[in-house]
């Protein structure tokens, strides 16, 4: 049976996700969840993912979430390119220091912000709380500050070396979210732009491709 994707292109590991298949060339069916109703809360998705969150996957009656988790077990279950999640434990264990900081650490700051400054006011029609905003803003900017210092901070051209990897791709989507959020990531942070770039270029057409959904999000919040 063919591997079943469930995601919504609104949700950063969704789409980090859904890059990760596409470059990969893993063979998948894609079934998409709109959160915008509700239906990563009901059946039938219910019975894919207990949480009620995207990504999960469905192999053959094997179900899984977590997209972190669900890179691990695609990467060792097919024949994926050793630069996306290697197989060496040293190179594996780089990728993985990423992942783990990114989630509470970037994640938390610019999907915080995504949130307050978009997805919320867009659900329910309100504009958001200054003071949350404010508070998120400012969290988001640590975050991309650290970003910037911390892991690009030794010239390397990728998250952990000189090749692509996970890494680069759940923190470029993650950090792309900002920007359709009304705010530049990249200013004052010259080494986070170039390295914002090259993934880009890289990771061409899926990642473009992946990012349209959110083209009519960034009209959206340019009206609030």
């Amino acid at each position: 049976m063919t591997l079943k994707y469930y995601f919504d292109l609104l949700s950063q590991p969704s789409r980090a996700l859904k890059i990760f298949l596409s470059v990969t060339k893993i063979p998948h069916e894609s079934c998409q969840v709109a959160l915008r109703k509700g239906e990563h809360k009901q059946e039938p998705y219910l019975s894919v993912n207990r949480f009620g969150r995207v990504p999960a996957i469905d192999d053959d009656g094997f179900k899984l979430s977590e997209s972190v988790a669900i890179v691990r077990y695609l990467s060792n279950k097919y024949s994926v390119p050793n630069n996306w999640y290697p197989k060496d434990v040293k190179g594996q264990a780089a990728v993985d220091e990423f992942l783990e900081w990114h989630h509470l650490d970037l994640r938390l700051g610019c999907a915080m912000y995504f949130q307050t400054r978009v997805l919320k006011p867009m659900l329910t029609g309100q504009p958001p709380s200054e003071k949350s905003l404010q508070m998120f803003t400012e969290r988001m900017n640590t975050s991309l500050d650290n970003f910037e210092n911390l892991w690009l901070g030794d010239g390397r051209p990728y998250l952990t070396g000189n090749q692509i990897s996970a890494a680069d791709i759940f923190a470029a989507c993650e950090i792309e979210q900002v920007a359709f959020g009304g705010h530049d990531p990249t200013k004052g942070r010259p080494k986070l732009g170039v390295w914002l770039e090259r993934v880009r270029k890289d990771l061409s057409p899926h990642y473009q491709e992946a990012h349209t959904f959110l083209e009519k999000f960034r009209t959206a919040s340019s009206k609030l």
